[in-house]
């Protein structure tokens, strides 16, 4: 079954940006390196909000949502750490009801047309999902270091 192998995907996504995560306080939150950058709540917002961005992307009729600045908005609206990092548990876990929901025709279905994976199998944004977590993953591990803190090996 399909599904299987992408709940693991998502679950080993998730436990490795927790654990890259785990050595910030909730003051930290608001550390941001450079003005109009994300701050390390935003970031933590932002990665929870393409989750449920690429979810709700890949079984929409007509794509994904491009309204960035509409999006961003909501992601600047993350006040705290402990909002975001909510927000991103709650994002995972649709994410696994949704594939634990669909069947392997569903799955292999393909994402509607469009700039961003258009045509391919909806299955393959889970892909998507860990990379972009990934990269977001190192900005964070990257404040983390500026923080004077020394995030962990995720892997471990």
């Amino acid at each position: 079954m399909l599904a299987d192998g992408l709940i693991n995907k998502i679950d080993s996504t998730e436990t490795y940006f927790d654990q890259t995560l785990s050595v910030a306080e909730e003051e930290h939150g608001s550390f941001c390196p450079k003005e109009g950058m994300f701050s390390l709540a935003e970031q933590v917002g932002h990665v929870a909000q393409t989750v449920d961005w690429f979810v709700e992307g890949m079984f929409s009729k007509s794509g994904f949502n491009m309204e960035f600045e509409e999006l961003e908005e909501k992601v600047r609206a993350v006040n705290t750490l402990g909002e975001a990092k909510k927000w991103l548990g709650e994002a995972f876990e649709r994410a696994r009801e949704k594939v634990l929901q669909s069947d392997d025709d569903s799955l292999k279905d393909r994402i509607a047309p469009g700039p961003i994976m258009g045509g391919v199998p909806r299955y393959i944004a889970i892909g998507a999902i860990s990379d972009h977590t990934a990269h977001h993953r190192g900005s964070i591990a990257v404040y983390l270091r500026l923080l004077g803190l020394e995030p962990p090996m995720p892997y471990a």
